[in-house]
C-alpha cells in the first residue's frame, strides 16, 4: 500500500506567541514542532506499512524550516518526503493548501510513472491529522478529498483491512461511534490517540540522512487558487475586567453584592 501523510509544522505548545506589529501573523522567533494530530496520522501510516508492506511518503507545505518535521518523519520510518516550499510571508488557507497538495500528488504521480489522471496521484491512501493545533479549522483533509475526487471520512479512531478496501471507525458526538467500509483510494483524517506514538531510534535518525527529501517551490506547481479567507488582525486580548473586594459586615457585603449584580444585569428583572 502506498500512503502519503500530510504534516504541518506548528508553533510549539509552550512557545510564547507574539503578534507582528501589523497583526498579520505571529513572529517567527519561536520554537516549532510537528502538529500533534498529524503525528498520529504518521503513526497510523507506519503501522499500515508494517502490517502489509508498501511505501510511506511524508509531505508538508511551508517555509524552509518545515523540513524539520519531514526529517523527523523519515527518522520514524517514512520512506521519502516531499516539501512544498512556500515563501516565509505566504499564509495559505485550507482551500489553497489543499489545491497545492493535490497538484503535488499529481506531479509526483507523473514523475513516478503512475497512471495518468490517477485521482490520488498513485497513492492508495492519503492521511491527515484531524485538525491543526494552531488554526484548528479541520478543513484541509476534507477539501483535499474534494480536489482529488476521492471518498473521505473524518475523526478516524480505527482502521482495519476489509477486502479490497478498509473498515474504519469514526468518533461522533455524545460518545457515539460509526463504523463503515471505505473503498481505496481514499482520504482519512485521523483523531489524536488512535495509537501510542513511537520515538525515532538512533538507527532511524542515521538512516533518515540517506532517504530522499524532494523540495518543490510552491510557484512551480502552477496553482492559482486564492485564499477564501483572510486574517484581518491577530492580537492579544486586552483585559477589561477587574476584581472588586468587598469588605465589611456580612449584611453590608450582601447589599453591595446585590447592587453590583443588578448593575451588571445578572439578576432576573434587573
Amino acid at each position: 500500500m502506498k500512503i502519503v501523510v500530510c504534516l504541518k509544522q506548528v508553533p510549539a505548545k509552550d512557545a510564547p506567541l507574539r503578534p507582528l506589529p501589523d497583526g498579520s501573523g505571529i513572529r517567527e522567533d519561536v520554537g516549532y514542532e510537528m502538529n500533534e494530530p498529524d503525528a498520529y496520522a504518521l503513526e497510523e501510516a507506519l503501522r499500515r506499512k508494517e502490517a502489509g508492506g508498501g511505501e510511506v511518503v511524508a509531505l508538508t507545505l511551508g517555509p524552509e524550516r518545515a523540513s524539520q518535521i519531514l526529517r523527523e518523519a523519515l527518522a520514524k520510518g517514512a520512506d521519502r518526503a516531499l516539501h512544498l516550499v512556500s515563501p516565509p510571508e505566504a499564509r495559505l488557507d485550507a482551500a489553497a493548501t489543499a489545491a497545492a497538495i493535490a497538484a503535488a500528488l499529481q506531479r509526483d504521480a507523473s514523475s513516478s510513472g503512475a497512471a495518468a489522471g490517477s485521482a490520488a496521484g498513485g497513492f492508495d491512501l492519503v492521511l491527515t491529522g484531524l485538525q491543526s493545533d494552531d488554526m484548528g479549522f479541520a478543513q484541509t483533509g476534507v477539501l483535499l478529498a474534494e480536489r482529488l475526487g476521492l471518498p473521505h471520512a473524518t475523526i478516524i479512531m480505527q482502521i482495519e483491512p476489509a477486502g479490497s478496501g478498509l473498515r474504519v471507525k469514526r468518533e461522533l458526538e455524545g460518545g457515539f461511534f460509526q463504523s463503515l467500509e471505505m473503498p481505496l483510494p481514499a482520504v482519512l483524517t485521523i483523531q489524536s490517540g488512535i495509537h501510542k506514538l513511537r520515538y525515532a531510534t538512533l538507527l532511524g535518525i542515521k538512516q533518515a540522512k540517506n532517504k530522499p527529501l524532494a523540495k518543490i517551490p510552491l510557484e512551480e506547481l502552477g496553482v492559482d487558487t486564492p485564499n477564501c479567507q483572510r486574517m484581518l488582525r491577530l492580537f492579544v486580548p486586552q483585559k477589561t475586567k477587574k476584581t472588586i473586594m468587598l469588605d465589611g459586615p456580612a449584611p453590608e457585603i450582601a447589599a453591595r453584592l446585590l447592587e453590583h449584580l443588578r448593575a451588571a444585569h445578572l439578576l432576573p428583572g434587573s
